[in-house]
């Protein structure tokens, strides 16, 4: 341990802090000798303190050490500086927790709340980019293409890039892939194409390729999912009720479309037939073992009981 540039950087920090020693001794539970020593390089602090010592400086332990080390406001923003250089999301969870504290304290400064946002901005981009890499890891994967995971993660990959901006060019592309591939297109390129026109709010030319579509594959249960969504984009919810309908008729995963029937009764103000139908949805889901999505149904029931 290099007791001079230690007991250097207890002054400075303090200095830059505009605390007393008196203060210090109070904040660390010592007595003001105690510090002084420390600034003075005639003792040094036990090793269990140090984390203490560094949080009262906003600064990491090791640049109680370093030369040109500098006392930021608090411990999260130094954290958050950490996370800049790392990019590591372990320093993202440490720095949030730290800003956390500061909320429930009362103590965050404009300058915390900006660091707060970017923190998140930065960590965002992080996500995203992960996201678009391993939904690209799972479409790489050809062998079955009619798996859950497979087509949730090529809708999931066109709804990242259209909330990315680069919707329009996936539009463009997916049009192209129905088009060339004439009488053979698959109906996976169908359900795409119909999605990424809904995103794009073309909601018209999406109900148009639903139509085009469906006189070649009308058992196909997520196509009529879809119109309904579009039909609830264009709130015209009993439409939308009739393909939800349609859907859970040929077969939903999950309750699919019962789930959005009850959204549309709710727009509808018909909040018994929602109720009822949250209702039904959790006896389903008990009755197949799933006993926290029944719950979370139940909880929507609830959500509207005063409203019967």
């Amino acid at each position: 341990m290099n007791s001079t540039v230690f007991s250097e950087n207890m002054k400075k920090f303090r200095l830059a802090k505009k605390y007393t020693q008196e203060e210090v001794a109070e904040k660390l539970c010592v007595i003001t000798q105690t510090v002084s020593r420390w600034e003075c390089g005639t003792t040094l602090p036990d090793v269990l303190l140090l984390p203490e010592i560094a949080k009262l400086y906003g600064v990491m332990v090791d640049d109680l050490f370093k030369k040109q080390s500098v006392a930021y406001e608090n411990y999260a923003q130094r954290l958050s500086a950490v996370y800049e250089v790392s990019n590591d999301p372990e320093d993202f969870l440490r720095c949030r927790l730290e800003y956390q504290k500061l909320m429930r304290s009362g103590e965050l400064s404009v300058r915390d709340k900006w660091d707060y946002a970017w923190l998140h901005k930065a960590m965002m981009y992080y996500c995203m980019a992960e996201a678009l890499k391993w939904f690209d890891e799972v479409l790489s994967d050809k062998s079955d293409k009619n798996s859950l995971p497979y087509r949730r993660a090529a809708s999931m990959k066109m709804e990242m890039l259209f909330s990315m901006g680069d919707g329009k060019k996936y539009l463009e592309e997916q049009q192209c892939k129905v088009d060339g591939a004439g009488k053979e297109v698959d109906e996976r390129e169908w359900l795409l194409l119909i999605e990424a026109y809904e995103h794009d709010k073309q909601f018209e030319k999406a109900l148009s390729v639903f139509n085009e579509a469906t006189k070649k594959y009308p058992d196909n249960w997520e196509m009529y999912f879809l119109a309904g969504i579009i039909y609830m984009d264009l709130e015209k919810y009993d439409e939308a009720i009739g393909s939800f309908e349609k859907a859970e008729k040929l077969g939903t995963y999950f309750c699919d479309g019962k789930y959005e029937i009850a959204n549309c009764c709710k727009k509808l103000e018909r909040f018994r037939e929602a109720y009822q139908i949250y209702l039904e949805i959790a006896d389903i889901h008990r009755k197949n073992g799933y006993e926290v999505e029944a719950e979370q149904a139940l909880g929507y029931a609830r959500e509207i009981e005063d409203k019967i």
